[in-house]
């Protein structure tokens, strides 16, 4: 291979294929990552200020409260053989108690 008088090996043209090869790899993972940062840019960005604030300070002691309540609530019923905490609806303590406790955990879902 002769270029403007200039001879051209082989291994030269191999040589600068690779290296544009490499160069445009490089290109592709800058791309990728200027792409990567805005898109996760734009998702922070999105969420409003309310959103990442934290809980109040009643939250915690509330959420552990329904819980404590709930699971209190089921053990009395156990161990006064259904006379309480509210006789006459049997079975139907089991239900208050545990809807008591699934209010707690749910509230675990938004505690920051």
């Amino acid at each position: 291979l002769a270029k403007a008088g200039k001879t051209v090996t082989e291994s030269h043209v191999v040589d600068c294929t690779q290296r544009s090869y490499g160069l445009l790899a490089m290109g592709m993972l800058v791309h990728m990552a200027e792409q990567d940062k805005s898109v996760r840019g734009a998702s922070s960005d999105s969420a409003t200020p309310r959103d990442q604030a934290p809980n109040p300070v009643w939250f915690k002691p509330i959420m552990f409260g329904f819980m404590l309540i709930g699971l209190l609530w089921i053990i009395t019923f156990y161990v006064s053989a259904g006379a309480f905490p509210i006789p006459g609806i049997n079975a139907a303590n089991i239900v208050i108690g545990f809807g008591l406790m699934f209010i707690g955990f749910l509230m675990t879902t938004r505690w920051r």
